[in-house]
């Protein structure tokens, strides 16, 4: 194993098995997924779901600001500039390893400490345990780069409390630790300083019948406290605004609040794209009755329509390559986006994700 790998793999012995143990390993572009780590993680995952002296797994990130910022879009805009015929092989590679994390029979332990959006997300929020520390910053910004909260996020985020789940996708507002452990999307909070001792008492101590249960108990001693969501004085107006059946809906809605938050929301809600406030509505719309790996697959029915559309890489351009922070959204307006062109995101693939 060498330190220079993007991706970092090793097996701590103890009571009762071996800790698998994984290291996001590009601290210096803030652990961004490529298509290399995402295989390296699967494969590895498969091979410790099934090893019988292998009771849990870790995924942490080397040292620097950031659990994992998401999908490296450099890359990705490289290749679609490039005109790569299998851009959409990332994709599909990375929401087979959120669909594997979702399934892993054995405990899965996410330390977030640090930014955690997008991809980061993904490789997180559907284990077992996601434990962060006060360092976590959350967030899946990507209606603001004319993208959709994907790698199952169609599937979390309309299950967390009241609406805030479709404010958060619609418009990713970013969240702190104290905040993710309120809605559940941590399930404890540590101190930063405390991830070696915490990863060497899960190695050392054995597991009961029920692992997950086990893990809990062992991470418990080490949680902090966590004060209230900072959204929960706003909790019932979002809940109103956010209950509309359109985008339309929602937008009057927020205009019309007396809220402060709300207002705000109104003006920033019109510099994402109209498109993906559209499509990602009626994603977690649907997604709220939809198990995960339908969703998967609906999420993947749409990244392939994305790929193809305008606003994605106008996205990538503005915000990420340029940097001019102005985008030209194509349609530029929620009521130039039809019901039908917001249909053709979900319509079945011939190759559909399995």
């Amino acid at each position: 194993m060498s330190d220079d790998q993007e991706v970092l793999f090793e097996e701590i012995a103890g009571q009762g098995g071996h800790l698998g143990v994984i290291t996001l390993n590009r601290p210096q572009i803030l652990n961004s997924l490529n298509q290399t780590m995402i295989h390296a993680m699967y494969a590895q995952l498969n091979k410790w779901a099934i090893a019988p002296d292998i009771k849990a797994v870790v995924i942490r990130a080397a040292p620097g600001r950031a659990f994992c910022a998401g999908g490296d879009l450099r890359f990705t805009y490289e290749r679609f500039k490039n005109k790569d015929p299998l851009l959409s092989t990332f994709f599909r590679d990375e929401y087979q390893l959120n669909r594997l994390i979702y399934h892993f029979p054995k405990p899965y332990i996410a330390l977030l400490d640090g930014i955690t959006m997008g991809g980061g997300v993904g490789i997180s929020i559907h284990g077992s345990h996601r434990v962060a520390t006060d360092h976590l910053l959350f967030a899946m910004p990507e209606t603001s780069i004319g993208f959709f909260p994907d790698v199952g996020g169609t599937h979390f985020l309309p299950r967390l409390p009241g609406k805030i789940g479709f404010y958060l996708g619609l418009m990713g507002t970013k969240l702190t630790s104290d905040d993710c452990v309120a809605i559940h999307i941590a399930t404890q909070k540590i101190a930063q300083e405390a991830i070696p001792d915490l990863i060497q008492s899960l190695a050392q101590h054995a597991f009961s019948h029920d692992a997950k249960a086990s893990v809990t108990e062992l991470i418990n001693p080490f949680t902090v406290p966590s004060n209230r969501f900072s959204f929960i004085k706003h909790q019932a107006e979002i809940d109103q605004c956010f209950s509309g059946h359109t985008v339309e809906d929602i937008v009057y809605a927020l205009q019309h609040s007396s809220n402060e938050l709300c207002r705000d929301t109104a003006s920033a809600i019109a510099k994402k794209s109209p498109t993906s406030l559209k499509v990602t509505l009626r994603a977690m719309q649907q997604g709220l009755s939809l198990h995960f790996d339908d969703c998967m697959r609906q999420e993947y029915r749409m990244v392939c329509r994305f790929l193809k559309a305008h606003d994605f890489f106008e996205g990538i351009r503005a915000i990420i390559i340029d940097k001019d922070q102005a985008p030209q959204w194509l349609p530029s307006t929620i009521a130039t986006v039809s019901d039908y062109e917001v249909e053709q995101y979900f319509v079945p693939l011939v190759e559909e994700l399995v």
